[in-house]
């Protein structure tokens, strides 16, 4: 079930380089390690704190296929497939392997500023396209756009695929919202490490999270407290 799957502490993972700009793939290994022994529940490759906006396809390809490699299977891992050209994320979508792989991650098209209807069109187009599970990405302080909820809600109605949302605008009446009247098993995911306490306690089922890539012991422990009801 994707459900379990993305409950807990995912941990978006950065791009560790070598001074020559090349991809520090030992760091790299190192990193993916230290995470599944201290207690991630899944690994995001390539979004957006992996620097995806300035890696070449290339790189993208070789990070992906090497963290399936390192990972092994002992943890879900989830893809960033995004970007503002919707027919460009359509065609990886129905070109990419995606062996190894178990939902991608989808942020909303950064500097078009479209429309809510466009909103919907893009993500339409994604989940027809999509073999896997589907989470949205609502980021407006990244892309300049904000997802509303009634946007969110229409596509987690519709499309039995698109299975999540990672939310960061910070909106706490917009979350709320999307909790309140989302259907049964579509989940909520924190986008923002400092306001994941809070959002589990509204009905949050996790956090996509940096601070993990540092510390994931800890903030691991803190989101399994609190997905536990221990909030002291």
């Amino acid at each position: 079930m994707i459900n379990s799957k993305l409950t807990g502490m995912g941990v978006a993972l950065i791009t560790p380089f070598k001074t020559d700009e090349t991809i520090d793939l030992d760091a790299l290994a190192r990193l993916v390690e230290h995470q599944i022994k201290s207690g991630t529940d899944y690994l995001v490759v390539c979004g957006t704190t992996a620097e995806t906006p300035t890696l070449t396809e290339s790189e993208k390809d070789q990070i992906t296929q090497f963290v399936i490699n390192c990972v092994a299977g002992r943890l879900p891992i989830v893809l960033g497939v995004g970007g503002n050209c919707t027919k460009s994320v359509v065609e990886k979508l129905n070109t990419m392997n995606f062996d190894g792989i178990d939902a991608i991650l989808s942020v909303t098209p950064y500097y078009n500023k479209p429309s809510q209807e466009g909103l919907y069109q893009h993500y339409a187009a994604i989940a027809k396209a999509s073999p896997l599970p589907v989470i949205l990405y609502n980021v407006p302080g990244r892309t300049g756009v904000n997802m509303l909820a009634s946007t969110t809600l229409r596509l987690a109605n519709e499309f039995n695929n698109i299975c999540a949302i990672k939310e960061a605008s910070g909106n706490f009446t917009q979350i709320d919202d999307i909790i309140k009247n989302k259907p049964a098993e579509f989940m909520v995911i924190s986008g923002d490490d400092a306001i994941t306490f809070p959002l589990i306690t509204l009905g949050a089922v996790g956090v996509i999270s940096v601070i993990g890539n540092a510390f994931p012991r800890e903030f691991s422990r803190m989101v399994r407290l609190a997905l536990e009801g221990d909030h002291l």
